[in-house]
């Protein structure tokens, strides 16, 4: 009707979705009940997809959150979201109602255009960044990436160094695994290596965000929010490392264009090494 969202039957089983056109950074929500109508919404469910198809409920404090509706038919309640989405449908999914009346809703979504980067991975491919030099420092390395996925399996992340030293990023059976190899025993015979593994289900076609921060030997490994703080011993901060970083796949070396087991299936969205976007720079050649 005129007023509102109104569905002819109420139960829990309405939904009201919205389009809104291309992917957006939702950062607040605001309710109204139907005009001059008895009818509103008390409390109720906010879903988001990029596809339309698979869907995800939004949460607050490691659990579904059911928010706050309204009281009357007019007055507006707005819900600033304690974490943004991204996401281009959203679907309003009423739990309670006014008992004198029906479900009825007028709503308004708050937020921007949500830039973003985006590159596909057919499981055969990796994308090699070679690093300046001269802008290279030892002290602090910061690399942040959001992935997603439906296979179980594949390398995000890999950079090797000279002596067997390697940093790489995989996902194994759904969960992501940083593992840090300091290659030679002998030199590093405390903390020859470590692996720490994060998350879980992330093969589930929804954006996962991986955040690694080294500075000297200490290491921030995040997976959405959920983050592992641990001390490198040892020589972890010298680490010899090559200036170049593939994500996707380990290439053989040699064999340009050929690589290892497990490569990435997949898509990465905004890919930045030390503040450098480096899908950008590969679509830039």
């Amino acid at each position: 009707g005129a007023g509102g969202w109104s569905p002819l039957v109420s139960n829990k089983y309405q939904w009201l979705q919205i389009d809104l056109g291309e992917r957006t950074e939702i950062t607040a929500v605001a309710t109204q009940g139907g005009y001059g109508s008895s009818d509103w919404v008390t409390s109720y469910l906010l879903m988001f997809s990029d596809s339309g198809r698979n869907w995800k409920h939004y949460r607050q404090e490691e659990s579904i959150w059911a928010f706050p509706g309204n009281t009357n038919a007019d007055s507006v309640v707005y819900y600033k979201l304690q974490h943004s989405i991204k996401a281009r449908f959203l679907r309003f999914v009423p739990l309670d109602w006014n008992p004198n009346g029906r479900i009825g809703m007028r709503i308004e979504v708050y937020g921007c255009t949500y830039r973003s980067e985006v590159v596909g991975f057919d499981g055969k491919s990796c994308l090699i960044y070679t690093l300046n030099k001269k802008l290279i420092n030892a002290l602090k390395d910061v690399i942040s990436l959001k992935f997603k996925t439906m296979q179980s399996d594949g390398i995000l992340l890999h950079r090797e160094g000279q002596n067997g030293d390697h940093i790489t990023l995989e996902l194994t059976k759904g969960k992501l695994s940083l593992l840090i190899n300091l290659g030679d025993t002998k030199t590093h015979p405390s903390n020859a290596q470590i692996n720490i593994t994060l998350g879980s289900l992330l093969d589930d076609q929804h954006w996962h965000s991986v955040l690694i921060e080294h500075f000297n030997n200490q290491v921030n490994f995040t997976v959405d929010k959920h983050t592992h703080h641990f001390h490198a011993k040892g020589e972890f901060s010298y680490l010899d490392l090559d200036y170049e970083l593939s994500f996707g796949g380990i290439p053989v070396p040699g064999k340009s264009g050929t690589l290892s087991r497990r490569n990435f299936h997949g898509c990465f969205e905004n890919i930045y090494y030390n503040g450098v976007n480096i899908i950008d720079l590969a679509r830039r050649h």
